[in-house]
């Protein structure tokens, strides 16, 4: 059974081992940069590997699976391990399948930056309840700071991909 025949694209051990590697990459990114990766204001740099989507499946597998450890490590509970986990998984699943019907590789990578930057809605609705403050006194500020800074995150990371994929056909090398 090849990759293309699995729903995730994740059949063989060559392809469990792309998931792991990039999990394991969410990871150590995210807890070497822990400073900015948690709480109301973030620039959690590995949220860049959110853009793997545009090009595998497996990918919404790899780093929602990331995003659950990693919280499982910070500092806002199992709630957010929870909730984050499942946002992530949920935001890559509908920018895999919006990104299958954009043929121009750099609307792709527009697309990416729009949903995953408006997605973080749910992280802003997440922040008052696992940090026990007034939900609508947090909400919009909360939308805004995460927002901004995944925003910033993932123009840097689209940037990155575009610039890598005139070197390297990633479509190739990541499918």
């Amino acid at each position: 059974m090849n990759s293309k025949t699995n729903y995730f694209g994740i059949a063989t051990v060559y392809d469990m081992t792309r998931v792991a590697i990039v999990t394991a990459l969410y990871v150590v990114i995210t807890m070497v940069f822990a400073s900015l990766s948690y709480g109301p204001v973030q620039f959690r740099v590995a949220e860049l590997l959110n853009l793997l989507a545009l090009y595998n499946k497996r990918y919404v597998v790899a780093v929602a699976l990331g995003v659950g450890i990693s919280n499982a490590l910070g500092p806002l509970g199992p709630i957010d391990v929870i909730w984050g986990a499942l946002s992530t998984f949920a935001t890559m699943l509908i920018l895999y399948y919006v990104a299958q019907h954009i043929r121009i590789y750099a609307n792709k990578l527009v697309a990416g930056v729009v949903i995953v930057t408006l997605s973080m809605v749910t992280i802003a609705a997440e922040l008052p309840i696992v940090l026990h403050m007034s939900f609508w006194g947090t909400f919009w500020m909360n939308w805004l700071t995460v927002g901004v800074g995944e925003l910033v995150v993932l123009i840097a990371g689209a940037i990155f991909f575009w610039i890598l994929n005139q070197q390297v056909d990633l479509h190739r090398i990541l499918d």
